[in-house]
């Protein structure tokens, strides 16, 4: 039976690894002289137990609140998480060695599951909690961060191969050297700071250490020039070029059967296509989960004007609330040539839209002014706000805008030239046709819907006066007389489509619970359709709905089309469109056989729909686009057993304030500290909690976040205070908070967006993991289970102007 020890816990922790030493039984006897000798001589079994030496290994993955990694002690491995690495090598260095005084210690950490449970049955609930919130307020979040820029490439496979070399410079001094890798007409080597060379300088290499291998003559010396260099404490890492090399130059052949040769027991130097590989599988993961807007914008005998539109599931939304009543797009009306003008010209590359939607007679009728507009219209502007933001169809709307470099409508696989015919198909480079769309669009207007209920509520308030209706008016957009083209363009990296879809108009009627809804198809395909309602329908998703095709019906005697059963699998936020599918039981479907036979024998009548009339290729130039544009940070939500981690920050803009703060904050070197984002999500419980109740396909949840950073303040927790924009339940206490934080130095006021991302595209990925895997296979394994792991993402949108405009206090 196993004794309870801890009233003696006192007495054990101040003999902890005394027991071998000398004095050990005089001092013992005179701290238990008060307690019976069964007990004394108990309590001293116990001590000589836990001095005695352990030979188990570890495991608390899933047993305590942390992340557990591995833990190597003299050969041993364990999976610890920080807090009982801390605890272990506290006792180690108590009891000398690995002892079970220290297997005991570590297994009963503060923040193990059982001690947490046991501690709340016994009544020590307060203690508990005490322990929960000291856990929960941990003070370092460390993330790295990725971009989607330009990843290098390299002509040549680069191979990790050290040699003795000769640097000789232009005034014959010779440096002796030592390679770090070699190419067939490139080399990296080390050199002390004390020999500064310059990027540009042309250098001559003799290759000593080669002379085993290869034939050299004793004046064989070759030019190098000098392309990057890279420092780390007293040395320098220097990467040449050859230059002036023939075809058939033969240090060149050399090297390249020497290295094809010698490429595995060597091994390729494979850091460029490890990060081009990551920073590629968290943007097949970002883009199909945009909340903000992508618009680009063509410039054409009319002017400026929306072309092209990024869609994906999160920002429907916005796509849908700029359409007229017949589902024409009415982007033109917020991005018009002024306000793309007044956009371009801000300093802060940013401009707040403030918009509403009057519909009337079944016609819709857009209003809205911007930042601009309002402070040249000063007196009116707090009517307008009012009076929009008392409106069902009020939005806040953020424009930013990014140039368009031709250069960046390709991401070319970092393979060195080794890749197969398949795999360059798979990522093709922009054909003329596509660089001549690309070079009409000058930029890339990013629409961001940055709305939130506290700030409209704020909106609503501001003016008790009466409108102008004259001065309304001025801010009314005329109704377009012939519609302007927007395509959209769905991003995705994986067709989730199984078959062609066609372009196809007939008259539709839906059924569901003794309702019937009238309306047209757009297109069809053998398993299911689009329809456009005459009128909205109160329809869900998951609804089974009974479709009758009249028209089709007049056509064909063979199949009965009326009452198909078909299931909503999507509704737009007006319930007009629907996309169905067919809802099969255990019979044949009719719908389905039909349609089969309508394509098969009218093929080349039917127009196929969605990319085939736009010019093959542009959808993924304008995707990769923006992918290297995009600034808006996301942080990266990976599994790690039954919890979640984030370390991974992918952006293309590390120069906002925050960042440097972040960064400034973290402990480790080139890492940024996510404390201020995450501190609030994850001591709540609200990020477990939002990602456990999302779907994959589910609409982003929102969390507002208001931050003030004091920059003189080093300690996280003192430089740092965060709280939640439910935690402040008045415009008052709002406006105080903000005021107090520009006082003690920057206030950030940012919205996060929390998805549930979607599975990646690993044939798309593929390429890249198998040349990493044939070389290096433990590091392809955990980049695949990396790629596999990540299962969520918070968008960061930077919304301080908003929040400063909308309590008048100035911008710091």
């Amino acid at each position: 039976m196993t004794k309870d020890f801890s009233k003696y816990q006192d007495i054990i922790d101040s003999f902890r690894g005394k027991v071998n030493k000398a004095g050990f039984d005089t001092k013992f006897a005179l701290s238990t002289n008060h307690l019976a000798k069964t007990e004394t001589f108990i309590l001293k079994m116990e001590l000589k137990r836990l001095a005695a030496a352990c030979t188990r290994s570890i495991d608390l993955r899933g047993l305590v609140d942390g992340v557990c990694k591995l833990f190597e002690y003299n050969g041993q491995s364990h999976f610890l998480d920080d807090v009982a690495i801390r605890v272990f090598e506290d006792n180690v260095a108590e009891y000398g060695d690995y002892t079970f005084g220290v297997y005991d210690a570590v297994k009963n950490t503060e923040n193990n599951f059982r001690v947490i449970y046991q501690n709340e049955q016994a009544g020590n609930i307060r203690t508990s909690a005490d322990s929960l919130k000291k856990m929960q307020e941990k003070l370092q979040y460390p993330a790295s961060l990725y971009q989607f820029d330009d990843y290098d490439d390299r002509f040549e496979e680069r191979m990790n191969f050290a040699i003795a070399i000769i640097v000789i410079l232009e005034n014959k001094q010779e440096l002796k050297a030592t390679s770090s890798d070699i190419s067939m007409t490139g080399c990296k080597f080390r050199l002390t700071n004390e020999r500064p060379l310059k990027i540009g300088q042309i250098v001559e290499i003799q290759f000593s250490g080669l002379e085993q291998e290869f034939q050299f003559s004793t004046t064989d010396v070759f030019p190098f020039e000098v392309r990057n260099i890279h420092r780390d404490g007293n040395t320098q890492l220097i990467g040449c070029q050859r230059i002036q090399v023939s075809e058939k130059d033969i240090l060149k052949q050399f090297l390249s059967g020497y290295i094809q040769g010698n490429k595995r027991r060597y091994k390729i130097n494979l850091e460029n296509t490890i990060t081009a590989l990551q920073a590629r599988s968290f943007e097949q993961y970002l883009l199909p989960k945009l909340t903000e807007l992508p618009v680009f914008i063509e410039k054409n005998e009319s002017g400026l004007v929306p072309r092209y539109a990024l869609t994906t599931n999160n920002n429907q939304a916005i796509y849908q609330y700029w359409q007229d009543e017949t589902g024409n797009s009415t982007l033109s009306l917020l991005l018009n040539e002024k306000r793309l003008e007044r956009l371009q010209k801000t300093t802060d590359n940013s401009l707040l839209v403030y918009s509403f939607i009057h519909q009337t007679q079944g016609k819709s009728f857009f209003y809205s002014m911007d930042t601009e507009q309002l402070l040249a219209e000063s007196g009116f502007s707090s009517f307008f706000l009012t009076f929009a933001a008392n409106q069902k169809t009020f939005s806040i709307t953020e424009l930013s805008c990014v140039k368009v470099d031709q250069n960046h409508a390709h991401s070319a696989f970092t393979l060195a030239n080794t890749h197969s015919l398949k795999e360059q198909y798979i990522n093709l480079p922009p054909s003329d046709e596509v660089i001549t769309s690309l070079a009409l669009i000058p930029f890339i207007s990013v629409v961001n819907d940055i709305t939130h209920p506290s700030l409209v509520a704020h909106y609503q308030q501001i003016s008790s006066g009466k409108i102008s209706s004259a001065n309304l008016k001025k801010y009314g957009h005329r109704r377009l007389t012939k519609p302007i083209i927007v395509d959209e363009l769905g991003v995705s990296y994986k067709n989730q489509r199984q078959e062609l879809r066609f372009i196809y108009d007939t008259p539709v009627i839906i059924e569901c619970e003794k309702t019937h809804w009238q309306g047209n198809s757009h297109d069809f395909s053998v398993s299911g359709l689009k329809v456009e309602l005459d009128n909205p329908a109160m329809l869900a998703k998951g609804d089974v709905v009974y479709l009758t095709f009249p028209k089709l019906q007049k056509i064909t005697s063979a199949f009965d089309l009326k009452q198909l059963s078909y299931e909503v699998v999507r509704i737009n936020k007006k319930k007009t469109i629907l996309n169905l599918r067919v809802h099969v039981k255990s019979h044949k479907h009719i719908g389905r056989a039909f349609f089969k036979l309508l394509i098969s024998k009218n093929r080349h009548k039917l127009t196929p729909d969605e990319y085939a009339m736009l010019t093959p290729g542009l959808a993924d130039a304008l995707r990769t686009s923006y992918a290297k544009n995009m600034n808006v940070p996301a942080l990266l939500v990976q599994a790690s057993g039954s919890r979640y981690k984030i370390e991974a920050i992918a952006s293309n803009n590390d120069s906002s304030e925050l960042f440097k703060q972040m960064r400034r904050l973290s402990d480790r070197e080139n890492y940024y500290n996510l404390y201020p984002l995450l501190t609030k999500l994850q001591s709540s419980g609200l990020l477990e909690q939002h990602l456990k109740t999302l779907l994959m396909g589910d609409e982003s949840i929102a969390e507002l976040l208001y931050i003030a950073v004091d920059i003189n303040e080093f300690k996280v927790d003192k430089s740092v205070q965060v709280t939640l924009d439910s935690e402040l339940s008045t415009p008052e206490l709002k406006r105080l908070f903000i005021k107090k934080s520009l006082k003690r130095g920057q206030f950030y006021c940012l919205k996060l967006m929390i998805t549930r991302t979607n599975e990646p595209d690993m044939e798309y990925l593929n390429a890249e993991l198998s040349y990493i895997s044939s070389y290096a296979l433990h590091r392809g394994k955990k980049l695949e289970q990396d790629i596999w792991s990540v299962v969520g993402m918070i968008q960061c949108f930077d919304i301080t102007k908003e929040a400063l405009s909308c309590y008048n206090l100035p911008n710091a």
